[in-house]
């Protein structure tokens, strides 16, 4: 009885989503953390709820809280049943000749996909020539194919690390380059800070100048100051 099918399973290799995704929407998950927020559901766990938290949400916001892990049984991948917990199986486990020696390398790779070129040319070369003896030649070629998508999947974790690393250089890039960019606005701020401690140094020079009667010299300083006053404020431009 365990064997048999289960009724409304999903055998389909690649079935539609289920029609609760629609629920799955900012808008959703902004309710969800008004609520999960107000005194009414300070004590909901998002991460492992309890089925009584669960349904004091509205029905359409309970899709959004996942529910806990299974500790035991089965799911379905591409109409094949897998168990939760079980191992990554060897090719001998399920039933195929390991073609490249242990511990593989990424060399071992490139030396599978020759080899299926090969064997493919060879399995043409059969069909052309004498059709029904195409028998060993194509288990071959698909145990190839499954010794080089078993060692592809090996290397995931190191995929998986580099991505990360790849990721995370590119984030300090990108640090630096706006630390770069803020010491520079930071440069010009300070010119802009110096020109204008010298402009109102020549304001006070123009001011005593006018004072003490010296006419000329006080028209020769407004002047200077008119001209450094604009270029003050095209500094003040550029760092804008």
């Amino acid at each position: 009885m365990a064997d048999q099918q289960q009724p409304g399973a999903i055998t389909a290799a690649f079935p539609a989503p289920p029609t609760f995704y629609k629920h799955f929407t900012p808008q959703s998950q902004s309710r969800l953390n008004e609520l999960v927020g107000s005194s009414e559901q300070t004590t909901l766990d998002t991460q492992s709820p309890k089925p009584s938290q669960i349904l004091n949400l509205p029905p359409e916001l309970r899709y959004l809280v996942p529910p806990p892990p299974p500790p035991h049984g089965k799911y379905r991948s591409f109409g094949e049943s897998h168990d939760i917990f079980s191992p990554n199986p060897t090719l001998q486990d399920e039933g195929f000749p390991q073609l490249f020696p242990s511990p593989p390398s990424p060399s071992h790779l490139l030396t599978l996909t020759r080899s299926i070129l090969l064997s493919y040319l060879s399995l043409i070369n059969i069909l052309a020539t004498n059709p029904s003896a195409y028998g060993s030649e194509w288990d071959h070629l698909r145990d190839l194919f499954v010794n080089a998508h078993h060692l592809i999947n090996e290397y995931r974790p190191h995929q998986a690390r580099e991505t990360l690393i790849l990721g995370m250089e590119e984030q300090v890039e990108r640090w630096r380059a706006e630390t770069k960019g803020v010491r520079e606005v930071g440069e010009r701020i300070e010119i802009v800070l110096r020109s204008f401690q010298g402009l109102v140094l020549e304001v006070d020079e123009m001011d005593a100048a006018v004072r003490t009667g010296e006419k000329e010299k006080a028209m020769s300083e407004r002047e200077k100051s008119g001209e450094e006053e604009k270029r003050v404020w095209q500094l003040v431009r550029e760092v804008e």
